[in-house]
């Protein structure tokens, strides 16, 4: 994920892979699906911005083929690298600070980047700017503030505590800059962008094995946070993470929403 200064969830830090395989087990599916709706397919020409663990890098690599190409872009590039090939070129690369690639692209897509990235509309014009005449910007972002609960169904302590320790959690995200209700603007502001063709519809994960994993991997990475602002006791958060790994929670994601068009 592409991230400025305030970056809340650190590339750098041990739990980020952890974060990657969960989000690729609960979100890969629906992305793929779009993208293969989409049309992406040999001798395409591919921007992964902000991407993040490699999964839709590689995913992307093997359907254009040795005639396509996909560029994979983040400021921290430690967990793209592995997907680098002659097809993939990884860079490090921000989106709402530096110049665009020179080149022109089939696909831009970015999942989980524009949501935490401080210049929001410079970002998505860039990523706007870089489409060829026919070619289509995906987006996909989450909305924590359409549905803003980690346990959706709070029928007793352990689900209370989760849903506190959200919403500590988003409390975080905002004094770091994050829009949490970015993902229903998104058809939105991709009309705006002039583009046409414009579609969206939402992912929603509830009660999965890998949401449990990502539960405790960000709460684990955020952990220090919570206890200095007063968010969370440390025995609190022990006593989520012992009941996350015994899987008494039916935890939930926030909506995934994915908007797409096309440039004319």
């Amino acid at each position: 994920m592409a991230r400025d200064e305030g970056y809340l969830l650190d590339n750098r830090q041990a739990e980020a892979g952890e974060r990657f395989d969960a989000l690729a087990e609960l979100f890969d599916a629906s992305t793929f699906r779009h993208l293969d709706d989409l049309g992406v397919g040999p001798g395409w020409h591919c921007w992964e911005v902000g991407a993040g663990g490699p999964s839709v890098v590689r995913w992307l690599g093997g359907r254009v083929g040795p005639r396509g190409r996909v560029l994979a872009t983040d400021i921290d590039v430690s967990w793209t690298r592995e997907a680098a090939g002659p097809v993939v070129e990884v860079r490090r690369h921000d989106v709402a600070a530096d110049e665009p690639p020179r080149e022109s692209f089939d696909l831009v897509h970015a999942r989980l980047v524009l949501v935490h990235v401080a210049d929001r509309e410079r970002a998505l014009r860039t990523m706007a700017g870089a489409l060829r005449p026919g070619g289509v910007l995906l987006l996909e972002d989450a909305d924590p503030a359409m549905q803003p609960l980690a346990c959706p169904d709070e029928h007793g302590p352990e689900e209370e505590l989760a849903n506190r320790l959200r919403r500590g959690f988003r409390t975080l995200l905002a004094e770091r800059g994050a829009d949490l209700a970015y993902g229903r603007r998104l058809p939105r502001l991709l009309r705006e962008a002039g583009l046409t063709e414009v579609r969206a519809d939402a992912c929603f994960p509830i009660a999965s094995p890998a949401g449990d994993l990502l539960e405790a991997a960000t709460v684990r990475q955020v952990r220090g946070l919570l206890v200095e602002r007063g968010l969370a006791t440390d025995e609190e958060v022990d006593r989520h993470l012992a009941n996350v790994e015994a899987g008494r929670l039916d935890l939930a994601t926030s909506p995934m929403v994915s908007a797409w068009g096309r440039r004319p």
